[in-house]
């Protein structure tokens, strides 16, 4: 499976499904990314911390992607990555902030 590193705040993940997209209205959209990655239990706690903060620095390389952005969007299969073990797929999406 092809991963790409995205930096969010100074932790770096390793994503797959990049892909970027716009939202808002006409003459008014901003640049939007999404992507997909793994959680571990020992990431957890770690994880949950930094996206519960909500606006970002966002740094992904590859698309020339370098700005303040915002959650737009996120998924997780699991709710409770507590487990010894567990392993959660996340889906994230990130706007730019205006």
């Amino acid at each position: 499976m092809n991963t790409n590193p995205v930096w969010i705040d100074d932790r770096r993940f390793e994503v797959t499904n990049l892909r970027e997209f716009t939202v808002g209205d006409p003459g008014q959209e901003r640049r939007a990314v999404a992507f997909d990655f793994k959680v571990t239990h020992d990431e957890y706690h770690d994880v949950a911390t930094l996206l519960y903060r909500g606006t970002f620095r966002v740094l992904i390389p590859q698309i020339g992607f370098e700005q303040a952005a915002d959650i737009h969007n996120y998924s997780t299969s699991l709710d409770n990555l507590y487990e010894e073990g567990a392993v959660g797929d996340y889906h994230l999406e990130l706007a730019e902030r205006r």
